[in-house]
């Protein structure tokens, strides 16, 4: 019974200009600016992302190598360098006793 006795909305009417309503000049300015910028960030994301690929790739190279050679040498007998030094260190450095008070 409630429904019957509702009265209809009435349908808005346009009561603004809609040309002085719209964004304009600056509008589009800034979202050109926003754009610009979005897309400056992502191209310097991706060459950063590139760069530490690279440099990953560029170590798992030199780790490689460097098992290799550590394998090689071990196969022929000889002695790696860093063991060489650490030998030669312990065997020359030779502190004296600190001083006592």
């Amino acid at each position: 019974m409630l429904s019957l006795s509702e009265t209809p909305m009435p349908t808005p009417s346009m009561t603004v200009d809609p040309v002085s309503v719209t964004p304009g000049f600056i509008g589009f300015a800034a979202i050109v600016i926003v754009v610009l910028a979005v897309i400056l960030l992502i191209w310097d994301m991706n060459r950063r992302i590139r760069r530490v690929r690279y440099r990953e790739e560029v170590r798992e190279e030199l780790d490689a190598e460097e098992a290799a050679l550590a394998a090689e040498r071990e196969a022929s007998g000889q002695e790696p360098p860093s063991a060489r030094r650490t030998a030669a260190s312990s065997d020359t450095a030779q502190d004296p006793e600190p001083p006592t008070r």
